[in-house]
């Protein structure tokens, strides 16, 4: 078993999961991939806590775009960090995306991913623990 951060990549261009993909794995972490909103949003809902961060492209094949799956993700963990990638559709972050999320304009270097989830990851305020 891995100690490595798993992230939830969800992106439907073979090219991007695998350049997204190598860039994780060169940054340390593991990565779960799928290409469609529905199956990201049921990875999420079955496994809460299996993944800490998501990164995912706003448009994406099937009904769900990024901003669900993005929605989705942080109702399970309100701090969950949130990565948005985009070649189109960014003007829309600002009313779509959820706070403290990082938008990536494609084409990106491969760091600029793996020092926004970092920096995201580094800046979570964990959940309150029950108080007695």
């Amino acid at each position: 078993m891995s100690d490595r951060v798993t992230v939830l990549v969800v992106e439907d261009d073979q090219l991007i999961q695998a350049l997204v993909e190598e860039a994780l794995s060169d940054g340390g972490f593991q990565s779960a991939i799928t290409a469609s909103g529905e199956e990201a949003i049921a990875l999420l809902q079955g496994n809460k806590s299996q993944y800490r961060a998501v990164v995912t492209d706003i448009n994406l094949a099937g009904k769900l775009e990024g901003w669900d799956v993005a929605r989705t993700a942080r109702e399970g963990d309100p701090s969950m960090p949130i990565i948005y990638m985009t070649g189109t559709n960014g003007e829309e972050w600002a009313a779509k995306g959820v706070p403290n999320s990082v938008l990536l304009a494609k084409p990106f270097a491969p760091a600029q991913l793996v020092t926004a989830i970092s920096t995201l990851l580094n800046t979570v305020i964990p959940l309150a623990a029950p108080t007695e």
